[in-house]
């Protein structure tokens, strides 16, 4: 976008990372939503596409703000007329150093964790957001105990109810044939020859795009396809080590079979796990999948930044730090103003692409001196994914995020097929969840931006019987 506006500029991109993740396919479903396929490219592709771009390959060591500098880790040093930081997210470990503790968040970690389940027979996953979700649900032939510490799964995106509608799916022994996936797949030259080194959480790599498992092969030792175990309410209180656990003359469990007939392992596993709610599992491995925390601190050293509670750097309605010319953007920052009733912000790849747009749309305003205004992605928040190969739509306050006890949900769930949730509040629709192919996304965007009152309709809104889209066309 910056190359565009301003073609006769030198614009740098810093990336630790020698390929870079561009969007791909991409496909405007309605006015705030969007799908899109984020493809591993080359550099050397963005910079055929705009000569005027040079992409520097090294980590950031320093950045000294009132010198307006940036300084490499391969020794080197740029000067920046605007800079914007845009250096994302880590995975939230559950523990650092540990060698059988895996994050998955990028590409990395994701072929790591290839490698480990092949040879595995049980692991335990920790989490409960979208990467959880996905992972639990593709892994085959390898019992899984996954640890959440809601009462259902997914709460990120969901409520009890959608959880209930997708829980099938996990026992069902066959899955369908996956879609083949359109992403193109660059190796690191290099890359191949050497041994990764377990999950180096330190090191960073690039964050995985919304159809990340598509093509890795994830399938452990066992002849079975899928066998989850979920345990609710609790978090990893502990890791053993197998020698550790030895000296302890404890217990673990075998893999629960009914609920109530849960004997002691009889097996050695690699690493033992602790859980709040007194069990201990065996296991070859453990993901932790908990999220993730903004990689600002290459930055904060020596500069003033004001950072907000959850880690990230604050930006005021024009991506500005509260540092002069730096702009930040996408998970590495915190949206500081006042937003829309029904819009929050979540580190999601379709924000952290919004952001990065919007935030060169405000730095070459503020370069030619215009004003602008704010980017109507901002108006509703709005999310379109796949959990266990049901599309999912998700829009404005779609768990009553922030509505107290104030509001009422209406729910229409025909088994196997649809899920549909909305949140209502004095009438007006804040929010909805929609799960299968429901065709409900359009109406229900403009139901919620144009916040008519819709106390005249009741029950009737989701009646399967009246086709709400011609009603309010």
């Amino acid at each position: 976008k910056l190359a565009m506006e301003f073609p006769s500029e030198d614009i740098f991109l810093m990336t630790a990372s020698p390929v870079i993740k561009a969007v791909t396919n991409f496909k405007r479903v309605s006015k705030t939503l969007e799908e899109f396929d984020v493809e591993e490219q080359p550099s050397s592709l963005l910079e055929k596409r705009h000569p005027n771009i040079k992409v520097i390959q090294s980590a950031v060591r320093q950045l000294k703000s009132d010198e307006h500098k940036i300084f490499t880790e391969d020794g080197k040093e740029y000067m920046y007329d605007k800079l914007c930081l845009c250096a994302g997210a880590k995975p939230k470990l559950i523990f650092e150093g540990n060698p059988y503790v895996l994050g998955i968040r990028d590409t990395d970690s994701a072929q790591a964790f290839q490698k480990s389940l092949a040879q595995s027979e049980r692991i335990v996953v920790v989490g409960n957001g979208g990467i959880a979700l996905e992972l639990v649900y593709e892994i085959q032939g390898c019992e899984v105990i996954w640890a959440i510490k809601d009462k259902a799964i997914g709460n990120t995106f969901f409520d009890a109810g959608a959880a209930e509608f997708l829980i099938p799916k996990l026992t069902a022994e066959n899955q369908e044939t996956p879609i083949e996936c359109k992403r193109t797949k660059y190796t690191v030259e290099g890359s191949e020859e050497k041994e990764r080194p377990i999950a180096a959480s330190d090191k960073l790599g690039s964050a995985l795009g919304p159809d990340w498992h598509e093509g890795l092969c994830l399938k452990g030792t066992k002849e079975f396809s899928h066998k989850v175990h979920i345990e609710i309410l609790c978090e990893v209180k502990k890791i053993y080590l197998q020698q550790e656990f030895i000296q302890l003359q404890r217990t673990s469990l075998t893999f629960p079979k009914e609920e109530k007939n849960v004997e002691p392992d009889e097996v050695l596993w690699p690493v033992y796990v602790e859980l709040t709610n007194g069990k201990i599992y065996g296991c070859d491995f453990i993901v932790s999948a908990t999220g993730v925390v903004p990689n600002v601190k290459p930055f904060l050293d020596g500069n003033n930044f004001a950072v907000g509670e959850d880690g990230g750097l604050k930006v005021d309605k024009h991506m500005h730090t509260s540092l002069p010319d730096i702009y930040a953007a996408g998970d590495i920052c915190t949206a500081a103003w006042e937003p829309s009733p029904v819009w929050h912000q979540m580190r999601l790849w379709t924000q952290a692409r919004q952001m990065g747009w919007y935030a060169a749309k405000c730095m070459a305003a503020d370069t030619l001196g215009e004003s602008i205004d704010m980017d109507f992605s901002f108006e509703l928040f709005a999310h379109v994914t796949k959990f266990f190969n049901y599309k999912v739509v998700v829009l404005g306050k779609y768990n009553a995020q922030g509505l107290g006890l104030d509001h009422e949900l209406m729910l229409r769930c025909t088994k196997g097929q649809e899920y549909v949730k909305v949140v209502m509040q004095n009438g007006r629709m804040m929010g909805a969840v929609l799960i299968g192919e429901t065709d409900l996304e359009e109406t229900f965007e403009n139901l919620i931006l144009n916040q008519m009152d819709l106390s005249a309709y009741g029950e009737d809104l989701l009646n399967p019987d009246i086709d709400i889209e011609d009603y309010f066309d």
